[in-house]
Parts: C-alpha cells; structure tokens; sequence
C-alpha cells in the first residue's frame, strides 16, 4: 500500500466562480441545490454516485466516492460567476428553459441571490452574442485587475475558505498559439498593450491563478492550454484542467470507438451532424466560434483508433462534423451518426445512431465533479495540468509532448487510480498477483 499524500481538509466554504451564467451554469446550480435539499438525485455525477473498488474483487471494498476522498460536501457549495447580462441565475435558468418551471420556482429565493457581476467580453470574440452587462476598462491588463478585485471580494462576501473557477460562457473564435502566448512576460505586456490574440476567457484565467485559484476550462477555446498559462499555474502551485465538456455526442464516440478498435473492425467513414438551440447554438452558428469547435470535435477519434498503427483499418477513414442552429430546439441538442465500418473480407456495415439529449442536463454532473475533483488536487497539493481529468473533456489537456488519451474507458482507468494514490490505497493494473490468481480460482 502506498503512503498517503497530505490532503488538507475540505473546511468550511467552497466558492464556485463561473464566468457565464447561462443554461449549464444555472442547471448545475439549481439542480446541487436540489441535491442538497433532497429535491433530486446528482445522477451522471461520478463524485456523487460513482464507487470505487478497492484492492482485490475478493475483499468486495467498493465505496462511494464521495465518502472515499475528502471532498467538499454540496452543502459548502457557495456560487457567483460574471455574464454580459444582468439576469440572476434564477432569471437566467427560466430563460434557459432546461428545469421545470415548478422546480425553479421552489428554488427562487436562493438562485434570485446569485446575481452575476459584469462581464470581461469583446465581440470578436463571440460574434452572435451583444450584451451590455460588461466592464469598461481601456486595457486588458485594467480588466485582468478588476476581475482579480472581483474574486477577492467575492471570497471575503462570502466567507469562503477556498475558490474554483470553471469556464462555462460561450465558445470563442478560433485562435492559435502566438508569440505572445509563449511566457509570462510576454503575456502581461500583451495584457497591457491590448494584444488582439489574448481573448477574454486567458483574461479570467489569468486573474484566477495570480489569486491561486484553480481554473478549468470547460470549452475549446485556446485558453489555460498556452504556455504562459501553465507556466504561471506552476509557479502559484495551482491545478489547472480542460478543455471543452465531454456530454453528448463526443462522448458517444469515446464509448463506441474505442469498442469498434477493440474488436479490429475497420471504419470507412463516421459522419456526425447535430442540431441545437439556445445560446450555445446561436454562437456555434458563426463560423469563427464552429471552427473551435470543430477540430475539438475532429481530435476525438484519431486519437482513439491511431490510424498509424492499424493503417489497414482507419488510414483512409472520412470523418465530418457539423453543427446546426435551430432556435426550436432549445436545450435540446439532437445527433445523428452514420459509420460506415468494415469486418471479416472487407464486408461492408452500418453502425447509425439518433441520440436526442438535453446538453445542459448532461453537462451539469460533468461540472459538479470538476470542480469537487479540482479542489481536491489543489488541497492535495498537485499543481499544473491534472491530465486525470481527462475523463471528463473533449480535448483533454496533456504536457506539451505528449498524446491524449480519448478513450473513455482507459481515462477511467487514469482517473480510479489517481484516487487510489491519493487515499494510499494500492493501483489496479489487473495484471498483478490478484489477476493469476483469480485465474487460478476460475480454472478450479
């Protein structure tokens, strides 16, 4: 058994900052306090529903998470965050339209109490959406200080002992490493001059981490993921996590590839194409803001079938991707699949799926974990890129040289046993003693 890390307690307040305070933002705060009220189950929350095996199959350890490591107990959940309008979340979640209205209605008094501050936001940015709740400032370096003032006052408001922070506005215009991207020095004289290649979410995470708060980025906008960021993560001895939410049909696709690579079967073409409303919709339906995405989306499978490897299987495989606005969807995202795979000879197969989810509802466990699991590393002492993570993003952040993982099921694996170090409990590789000898046990 391994000796067990020091992990600082999880006393007293835990302050959630989101810049965004739109549908997955006010699902997630309305559906924990739910939670914590007995008026609903945190259901797709790994934290909060998930177990845990421990040691050998034998010894039939499988604790709930939440009652293995330390975490911060829904109860000490404290929320706030920035948007470009002015509506609380109370507001903001009637608009959204996710919940039932007689649920938010039970929780008005407390979402009516948390109203958002204004908004670091530039148009370029985020080209579909124009909200005048926002600040002033003449230079980014001006903004970068006003929301650090933001987050002190925040954290001593509201009595808290500790802060996250988790990225949930809207998808930014596609953007690539830059020199001023490169280090610390750099970016703060970008922040001063104005460079148009720091986006406001590089702002926002560039005031969490000179305050020491964790940050995780939960879309795939270029933003804790350059260099100067990290580097500033690792001097302030902070974790730092993303990128872009893992719900609907990413998340299908780390389930499915990596069954079909599993079983050697080959693949000739994976075509995807969704259609969703609200705000989220609205700004993917600008071309800048899909290319974001998009090659977030495109990353996913070439990692998981490594076509250099099995050339004969995915060397030549089309994959597409497109993203629909339309308004009467709402929050309810629609996908469509079509695969076209290959087996035994060559022989030609369809694999098709129409997976309709509600994206806001599967997003919010996603958060709740996130930054439940983030302040557990920074309490645990752990610091820069938490690639155990991973699990939980489609774009999941890794060290400069290495590959991420996309397959679902061995980011599980990385995640369980991150745990298990940390609570000095012994790793499971399967391939130990406990393995030969249940094989033993089975030939008996």
């Amino acid at each position: 058994m391994n000796s067990q890390p020091n992990i600082k307690k999880p006393e007293g307040k835990l302050g959630i900052l989101i810049p965004g305070i739109g549908a997955v933002s006010t699902t997630f705060m309305a559906g924990t306090i739910a939670a914590r009220n007995n008026m609903g189950q945190a259901i797709g929350s790994i934290s909060q529903m998930g177990r845990i095996r421990l040691g050998k199959r034998t010894e039939n350890r499988n604790p709930i998470i939440s009652d293995f490591v330390p975490l911060a107990s829904l109860n000490d959940l404290v929320f706030g965050g920035w948007d470009i309008f002015p509506d609380n979340a109370y507001q903001a979640a009637m608009k959204a339209g996710v919940l039932e209205k007689r649920l938010l209605h039970s929780l008005k008094d407390e979402l009516s109490k948390i109203v958002p501050m204004r908004a670091v936001f530039d148009p370029k940015f985020v080209k579909n959406l124009h909200g005048d709740h926002t600040k002033n400032q003449t230079s980014k370096m001006e903004l970068a200080a006003e929301l650090i003032a933001d987050i002190q006052h925040f954290k001593a408001d509201n009595n808290c002992n500790r802060l996250v922070m988790i990225w949930a506005a809207s998808t930014e215009v596609y953007l690539e490493i830059s020199p001023v991207h490169y280090t610390i020095k750099s970016f703060e004289k970008g922040l001063q001059e104005n460079d148009p290649s720091i986006s406001p979410s590089m702002i926002y995470a560039y005031a969490a981490l000179k305050c020491k708060v964790p940050f995780v980025n939960g879309a795939p906008n270029l933003t804790v993921d350059i260099p100067a960021l990290i580097d500033l993560a690792q001097q302030q001895n902070v974790p730092i996590a993303g990128k872009d939410f893992k719900t609907g049909q990413t998340l299908m696709k780390t389930i499915l590839g990596p069954g079909l690579k599993t079983r050697m079967l080959g693949i000739d073409g994976w075509f995807s194409t969704n259609i969703l409303g609200n705000r989220d919709g609205e700004v993917l339906d600008n071309a800048d803001s899909f290319k974001t995405k998009e090659v977030s989306k495109l990353s996913v499978l070439d990692s998981i079938l490594e076509p250099e490897l099995y050339p004969d299987l995915y060397r030549d495989m089309y994959h597409k991707v497109r993203i629909n606005y339309y308004p009467p969807k709402g929050d309810d995202k629609e996908s469509w699949d079509n695969i076209d795979i290959f087996g035994w000879l060559g022989y030609k197969m369809q694999i098709k799926i129409n997976f309709l989810c509600k994206d806001s509802i599967l997003a919010a466990p996603v958060v709740l974990d996130l930054v439940l699991f983030i302040d557990l590393a920074q309490r645990a002492g752990m610091k820069g890129i938490q690639e155990w993570l991973s699990f939980y993003f489609k774009s999941p952040q890794t060290a400069a040289e290495l590959r991420p993982i996309h397959d679902i099921f061995l980011q599980k694996i990385k995640f369980e046993n991150t745990l298990r170090y940390l609570m000095g409990e012994d790793l499971i590789t399967h391939l130990g003693l406990d393995y030969y000898e249940e094989k033993c046990e089975l030939v008996k």
